[in-house]
């Protein structure tokens, strides 16, 4: 199984609804975040190629034949480039709504922590605070404006970056057609999926808390 999509968008622009939509498309397994969560070794992977590392793609990517969300989206070039013939999507959102989705999410829980004791989440929490904290945002999670110009450069960066054939645009609040026009697939009769609010973000988090705890 190859990789035939590559979503290129940061978190918080609707990367679980994608993840939804293009499972309902026929393009699953998508590799998201929650996939690492589910995978926990895979967590050192990603951190070395974080490092620059020598990264085989097809076996952290086994079994998938999408990816969006950190920490794939991170990678966007290389995978690009190891898989030519998988569609480009990045998908986007109000720059306003964005800021405030992730900084009353993954933000937060960064800035405010706890106490990690169990082997696999410690390797998640390291992974991820490397990646996201300093390798996109420069361990400056605070300033409104620093991280929305990180936003802001990823954008312009896969623009530049991929031929505009390959390449969607896309903003969640869209919906089917825009998605299965480029992609070449049917509509589906299903609604398209719109997930991971806020308060799912927060509540997942205050679970996996209480659970580490017991």
């Amino acid at each position: 199984m190859t990789l035939k999509v590559i979503g290129a968008g940061f978190g918080r622009t609707g990367t679980l609804s994608m993840k939804g939509a293009l499972e309902n498309l026929g393009l699953g397994p998508c590799y998201h975040m929650l996939e690492v969560m589910n995978r926990p070794e895979n967590a050192d992977a990603w951190y070395n190629a974080a490092q620059g590392e020598p990264t085989n793609w097809e076996v952290i990517l086994n079994g998938f034949q999408s990816s969006v969300d950190w920490p794939a989206c991170h990678f966007w070039k290389p995978l690009a480039s190891h898989f030519p013939e998988a569609k480009i999507i990045l998908t986007l959102r109000d720059e306003e709504a964005w800021w405030q989705s992730i900084n009353n999410t993954i933000l937060r829980n960064f800035r405010d922590g706890d106490e990690v004791v169990d082997p696999a989440r410690v390797k998640m929490r390291r992974m991820t605070r490397d990646l996201i904290v300093w390798k996109v945002f420069g361990g400056n999670i605070n300033d409104r404006d620093h991280v929305l110009a990180a936003y802001h450069r990823n954008i312009e960066e896969v623009k530049a970056g991929v031929p505009k054939e390959r390449l969607l645009i896309f903003d969640v609040a869209e919906g089917w057609e825009p998605l299965c026009k480029f992609l070449d697939q049917p509509i589906p009769n299903d609604p398209f999926p719109h997930t991971n609010t806020t308060k799912n973000f927060q509540d997942r988090i205050a679970e996996r808390k209480v659970q580490s705890k017991n």
